[in-house]
């Protein structure tokens, strides 16, 4: 390839190109750096720019490969990283202009383990105030626009990164999900991503001042955005790596024994009372039958309890904002988000010390009927939301529309996100409107490699979509 098009090249080829010496990390990011300077002023996806430090990074990756020093799978990779956790000297502003000088006093482990493998961090991305909305603006950096069409959203909260990895600035896009901030917007940006199991990837901010609730801590996991499944493969090898820091963090194995063959999938049925979209639950639906055509059992089963499981979620974690963090959301936020994160709040049936407890008991129960499923069908699939993308500010629109989106719209998602399952999301086509509509894959505990596998079925068969993505310069 001539050198502009370096840009395109996966995380997987770039590594190995580099390796060879067929292209120097220098090479690489100088390419990289060009892509966002033309790409980004259209869609506002990277919103600090680390240039000047990513060539530096270049240089030395460069020096250190001539010296014979050991690579690492991600040597001279561009990458960017979310600005809601620390990367040392840059603020952790969390998209909120209150916390603009908040400064990072040290690397979280999503940045550590990136250098640790060799990436080089050429910015940091996007995201809603707080990292509450799944629609990505804020008055500190504006609005991250979708690469495939300006007027549907990009989602949130990892909006930034699903954009900007879409529009081939950088290969890896570090995300996090504590209730679809993941599997959300690269199902809307058209790239894959997976959730990874509680515990696999660490995290810690050391410019945090008290530790979160407990079942955000239970919830959010950091993981990688990229535009083909291998690469998001590769991604969570680097940020799995050990950190002490993270007491959740689990030293379990990438790769699992190969369950019996065929691997029986299971496409979860829809309840009753959801409003669906017939060509997006087409494409949900040919996405099962690339599965079966790979040689996966795939049958039509119901799934355990999704309403219900949805409710637990959306009650915990609207109880932990309304008494631990809504106050300092009222004095920092901007009068265009809070309505749509007071309308999170407003939409669950907040729980007193018993309920609260209760229903923390109730998730154990829960997850594991949903593990005993899984050892009948190992991967099941599911939408990632039942009805087309909507507009950059749908969620600004009232509460009806806030709980519309969430409860009906991405059901599947919030539910899953209080279980703790890994889940891997990956495109299943586009609509007739040209917007991408993605899936999700669901495996058991720490077995990531069970949904990837399943997602790059899926993509061997509908292609990488974000290679067919044109983003005009700005």
């Amino acid at each position: 390839m001539a050198d502009g098009e370096i840009w395109r090249w996966s995380a997987v080829e770039t590594a190995r190109a580099i390796a060879a010496r067929q292209v120097s990390a220098e090479e690489v990011t100088a390419v990289c750096l060009a892509r966002k300077a033309q790409a980004n002023p259209e869609i506002n996806a990277v919103v600090v720019d680390l240039a000047d430090a990513a060539m530096a990074a270049a240089r030395a990756a460069d020096r250190a490969q001539a010296a014979g020093q050991p690579l690492g799978p991600l040597h001279g990779v561009p990458v960017t990283v979310k600005i809601n956790v620390d990367v040392k000297g840059q603020a952790n502003s969390n998209g909120v202009v209150g916390l603009a000088d908040v400064i990072a006093p040290s690397d979280a482990p999503v940045p550590a383990n990136f250098r640790k493998a060799g990436a080089v961090i050429v910015g940091l991305t996007n995201t809603p105030e707080f990292s509450f909305r799944a629609f990505t603006s804020n008055a500190l950096h504006g609005l991250t626009r979708n690469p495939w069409d300006p007027a549907i959203t990009c989602g949130g909260s990892s909006g930034g990164a699903a954009a900007s990895v879409a529009a081939g600035i950088g290969c890896i896009a570090h995300g996090n999900d504590i209730g679809g901030s993941l599997r959300w917007p690269a199902a809307c940006c058209g790239v894959a991503t997976i959730k990874p199991t509680l515990g696999r990837t660490p995290a810690y901010n050391e410019s945090a001042t008290v530790e979160r609730p407990p079942m955000a801590q239970l919830m959010s996991v950091q993981g990688p955005i990229a535009r083909e499944v291998a690469d998001v493969r590769l991604g969570l090898q680097a940020l799995a790596q050990r950190d002490p820091r993270d007491p959740w963090w689990v030293p379990a194995p990438l790769e699992g024994p190969p369950p019996p063959k065929p691997i029986k999938v299971a496409l979860a049925k829809l309840p009753d009372d959801l409003v669906t979209d017939p060509e997006v639950l087409g494409l949900v639906r040919r996405a099962a039958d690339h599965l079966a055509d790979a040689g996966y059992a795939v049958s039509e089963v119901e799934v355990p309890d999704i309403t219900g499981t949805w409710h637990l979620w959306c009650d915990l974690i609207a109880t932990e904002i309304a008494t631990v963090q809504l106050d300092g959301i009222r004095k920092l936020g901007s009068p265009e988000s809070l309505p749509a994160i007071e309308g999170l709040v407003r939409m669950a049936n907040l729980l007193d010390q018993a309920g609260y407890m209760q229903a923390m008991a109730s998730r154990a129960g829960r997850l594991r009927q949903w593990l005993m499923f899984l050892e009948e069908h190992p991967v099941i699939l599911a939408p990632v939301s039942v009805r087309p993308t909507p507009a950059f500010d749908a969620d600004l629109k009232g509460d009806e529309a806030v709980y519309s989106f969430f409860q009906n719209d991405l059901r599947f998602v919030g539910a899953l996100s209080v279980l703790g399952l890994p889940v891997a999301t990956v495109p299943a086509g586009l609509t007739a409107a040209g917007h991408p509509v993605g899936v999700q894959l669901i495996a058991s505990r720490y077995r990531e490699d069970l949904a990837l596998d399943a997602a790059q079925a899926i993509e061997a068969r509908v292609g990488v979509l974000a290679n067919t993505l044109t983003v005009r310069s700005g």
